[in-house]
C-alpha cells in the first residue's frame, strides 16, 4: 500500500512538473523585402533544384559531384558527428527513466576491538571482530523531473543533434560549390593554354620569318632577337597556366576523396552555356541556408541550457532504492532471514554553493547571447555573399561583353600592323605590341568566361543551394 502511494505521489509530481528557464523564441530579423542586384543579373524566379549543378548541363561535372559526395572525408567526419549528436541525445533522454543496477559484493571487515570493547559491559567477551560479508543487491533510482532539467537538457542535445545534421547539409553545399569551382577553373584554364598554343605556333612561324629575312640582309638583329624574346615569354606562360591546371586537378581530387596521382580530368575547350540562376526573396535565405539553421540550432541549444542552469537553483527530488540479500559468512546467504530492502524519496535543496549556480547561470545566458549574435551575424554575411555574387555576376557579363569586342578591334589591329610592316611603314615593334595584345585580350577572355560560371556557382552556394 504505501509502495503504491508513493507510486501515485511522484506520478502526480510529473505530471504536475514544468520547465523553468526562458522557451526559445527565434529573433525578430529585419530582411529587405528584395535584392539590390538582381535586375542586373542572370536570375530566375524558379525553385532551386536539389542537385543544382545540374543547371550546367555537364555530365563530367554531375559525374565529379557524385564521386566527392559519396568519398570527400571531411563529409564522412561531419557525418560521424551527427551520429555522435544522436547519441547523445539518448545519453540525455536515458535520466527520464528509472535505473536499476545489480550489484555483488564479498568484503573482508575487521572491526576496531578498542572501539567495538569499549561499548560493551565489564566481563563480557569480545565477540568476533574478523568477518566476511557477501552482499546480492539491486540498486534502484529515478530522479523526478519536477523543473524540467532533464527536459531541457533533452531539448538542448536535440538542437545539438539538428545542428549537426545542419552542419552536413551545409558541408555538401560547400563541398558541391568547390567541386564546380574547381572544375570550371580548369577548364578555364584549358581555353587560356589553348590561346597560349595558338600565339607560341604564331611566334614560331614569325621567328623563323625574321631569321630568314635576316640572313636576306632584309631585317636587323633586333628584330630576329625581339621575335626570339616573344617565343620565350609564351613558353613561359604556357608552363605558367599548365601549373595552374596541375594544381586545381589535384585539389579537385582530395576534394572527391581520390589520390591525385590517379586523378585525371580531361581538357576541354569549350565551356558550357551561363544558366539562369534561381533568384527567390531575401526572406528565404532564413529556410534555405544551411549554415543559419545550424546557428538557429546553436542559439536553441543554448536557450536550453539557461532552464538547466535554471533548474539548478530549486530542490532535486528522487526516489532510491535497494534490496537484496546480505550476510555474515557464506553459511546462511540464502535464508529468509539474509533479505534487506531499503526505499523512500529523497530531497537535496542547495543552500550554499559559494555562487557556484548563480555564475553558472551568468555563463548560460552569456553563452545564448553569443549565439543570438553568432545568428544574425550568419545572416549578414548570408546577405553580403547573395549581393556579391549577384555584382559580380552582372560585372563579369558586362566584362565578357567589352572584351569579345576588344578581341576584334585586337586582331584588326595585328593584321594591319602586319600589312604595315610588310610595306615597310612600320617597324616590327609595332607587330609585336599588336600581337601582345591580342594574346593578353583573349587570355582575360578566358579568364572572363571561368569567372562568370564561377560566379553562378558561388550565387548558387550564397542562395543556400537546394539541400533540404
Amino acid at each position: 500500500m504505501n509502495h503504491f502511494r508513493i507510486f501515485c505521489l511522484t506520478t502526480t509530481l510529473t505530471c504536475a512538473s514544468c520547465s523553468v528557464g526562458p522557451n526559445f523564441k527565434l529573433p525578430e530579423v529585419l530582411m529587405p523585402s528584395k535584392w539590390k542586384n538582381s535586375s542586373k543579373t542572370n536570375t530566375a524566379d524558379i525553385p532551386v533544384p536539389g542537385e543544382w549543378w545540374k543547371l550546367f548541363h555537364s555530365e563530367e561535372l554531375n559525374k565529379l559531384e557524385e564521386r566527392a559526395m559519396q568519398n570527400n572525408l571531411q563529409l564522412r567526419s561531419a557525418l560521424a558527428r551527427v551520429e555522435t549528436a544522436r547519441a547523445l541525445v539518448g545519453v540525455q533522454q536515458a535520466s527520464w527513466f528509472p535505473y536499476l543496477n545489480n550489484r555483488d559484493a564479498m568484503q573482508y571487515e575487521r572491526l576496531s576491538a578498542s572501539s567495538f570493547g569499549a561499548n560493551l559491559p565489564a566481563g563480557v567477551s569480545l565477540p568476533k571482530i574478523q568477518r566476511r560479508r557477501f552482499q546480492n543487491l539491486l540498486d534502484e533510482g529515478w530522479e523526478i523531473d519536477l523543473w524540467g532539467r532533464v527536459r531541457r537538457s533533452v531539448e538542448g542535445s536535440k538542437a545539438a543533434q539538428f545542428g549537426a545534421m545542419e552542419t552536413v547539409s551545409a558541408q555538401r553545399l560547400t563541398i558541391a560549390s568547390e567541386v564546380a569551382r574547381l572544375y570550371f577553373l580548369a577548364h578555364s584554364l584549358d581555353l587560356q593554354i589553348d590561346v597560349v598554343i595558338t600565339t607560341q605556333t604564331w611566334r614560331q612561324e614569325a621567328l623563323k620569318l625574321q631569321e630568314s629575312r635576316f640572313k636576306g640582309g632584309l631585317a636587323n638583329e633586333m628584330d630576329v632577337a625581339r621575335a626570339r624574346t616573344e617565343l620565350e615569354i609564351a613558353n613561359s606562360d604556357l608552363a605558367a597556366l599548365e601549373g595552374q591546371r596541375g594544381n586545381a586537378e589535384n585539389a579537385l581530387a582530395v576534394i572527391c576523396g581520390e589520390i591525385p596521382s590517379n586523378f585525371h580530368l580531361a581538357k576541354k575547350s569549350r565551356m558550357p552555356a551561363l544558366p539562369k540562376v534561381p533568384g527567390g526573396m531575401p526572406s528565404t535565405l532564413l529556410q534555405r541556408r544551411p549554415d543559419i539553421r545550424a546557428a538557429e540550432q546553436k542559439m536553441r541549444e543554448a536557450n536550453a541550457q539557461i532552464g538547466v542552469a535554471t533548474a539548478s537553483f530549486y530542490p532535486a527530488f528522487s526516489i532510491n532504492g535497494s534490496g537484496g540479500l546480505e550476510s555474515v559468512g557464506p553459511n546462511n546467504f540464502y535464508d529468509q532471514r539474509s533479505r534487506i530492502m531499503t526505499i523512500g524519496p529523497s530531497m537535496t535543496l542547495p543552500i550554499f554553493q559559494g555562487g557556484k549556480l548563480r555564475a553558472n547561470l551568468r555563463s548560460a545566458k552569456a553563452t545564448y547571447e553569443g549565439t543570438l549574435a553568432d545568428y544574425r551575424q550568419a545572416i549578414l554575411i548570408a546577405l553580403q555573399e547573395v549581393e556579391d555574387s549577384m555584382i559580380n555576376s552582372s560585372a563579369y557579363s558586362k566584362q565578357a561583353a567589352a572584351l569579345n569586342a576588344a578581341i576584334v578591334s585586337a586582331q584588326e589591329t595585328q593584321r594591319l600592323a602586319e600589312l604595315r610592316y610588310q610595306k615597310g611603314l612600320a617597324s616590327y615593334f609595332e607587330v609585336v605590341d599588336a600581337n601582345r595584345t591580342v594574346l593578353s585580350t583573349k587570355l582575360l577572355a578566358a579568364q572572363v568566361e571561368g569567372q562568370r560560371l564561377i560566379a553562378s556557382v558561388a550565387m548558387l552556394k550564397a542562395l543556400g543551394g537546394g539541400w533540404q
